[in-house]
């Protein structure tokens, strides 16, 4: 790629816009900004431990090694990847993949928590995947994440 070329897209990227539903129209990219009750730490370890990962979402097989370099599989092994980076209580970043799509294909999936007044801001940012599935996987992240992690106090469920 030309200097001219890439300092295009690097322009591009960075004006990127996100509309209501969390997608950039102008790169595949989602962004998503969630509120949750609960504390930093009840967050990350709800994501991280498989038996509250597995509560979260209904029942269903989660194997989670929670270190970095540690490989996951999720939603009985729909989604699987290996963890990139670990910041306790503040910071996920995975290499992240689901079972239909090509074998040795991988995304981002970055998740920030910082504690605020009412509990944690979850800030979500998901690159690197196949062309055409942002609209899909914005709304698997909202249906089968946030949307779960918000009912499990509903539920009755206490997240450690």
């Amino acid at each position: 790629m030309t200097t001219r070329r890439l300092f295009c897209a690097q322009i591009a990227a960075a004006l990127a816009v996100f509309q209501d539903d969390g997608i950039s129209h102008i790169a595949e990219s989602i962004h998503q900004e969630v509120m949750f009750r609960f504390t930093p730490e009840q967050i990350y370890t709800a994501l991280l431990d498989e038996k509250q990962f597995s509560a979260m979402s209904g029942g269903l097989a989660a194997r989670i090694d929670a270190r970095e370099g540690g490989a996951f599989s999720l939603f009985d092994n729909q989604i699987t990847g290996r963890t990139v980076q670990l910041v306790p209580n503040t910071r996920i970043v995975q290499a992240w993949r689901s079972g239909s799509w090509n074998p040795g294909v991988f995304s981002i999936a970055h998740f920030e928590l910082s504690a605020t007044a009412p509990g944690t801001k979850l800030v979500f940012d998901h690159t690197g995947f196949p062309i055409g599935q942002a609209k899909h996987l914005a709304a698997g992240w909202t249906d089968h994440y946030w949307h779960n992690l918000q009912r499990l106090d509903a539920l009755g469920l206490k997240m450690k």
